[in-house]
């Protein structure tokens, strides 16, 4: 896997990883992304101000970010792939975005 996409409450951000230091350490960065203009949110009235209904249907353009800094996240036993901060991490074969308009 070459990615390590991060999990926020609802929300996920991309991340590549650049080097293994370990099996339980690793060297990622943030990747650059902006929303695929050929996806536009469908917002409806609803909720606070409104709903967005197609938001599972999200396309986000993805890309390497060089000059975005490198700092390590480790495998703890029960708690999965984290940073020093305490941020959670997921392993995958592609990086991922999501964010969520009706959080």
């Amino acid at each position: 896997m070459n990615y390590a996409n991060h999990i926020g409450y609802s929300d996920i951000n991309p991340f590549e990883i650049v080097r293994r230091i370990s099996d339980k350490t690793l060297e990622i960065r943030s990747m650059s992304y902006e929303q695929d203009p050929s996806w536009k949110p469908n917002f409806v009235a609803g909720g606070f101000s409104g709903t967005v209904v197609n938001q599972n249907e999200q396309r986000w353009i993805i890309k390497s970010s060089e000059k975005a800094t490198p700092f390590k996240i480790r495998l703890s036993k029960n708690r999965g792939w984290r940073d020093a901060g305490g941020n959670r991490y997921r392993l995958s074969d592609k990086p991922v975005k999501f964010y969520d308009y009706n959080f």
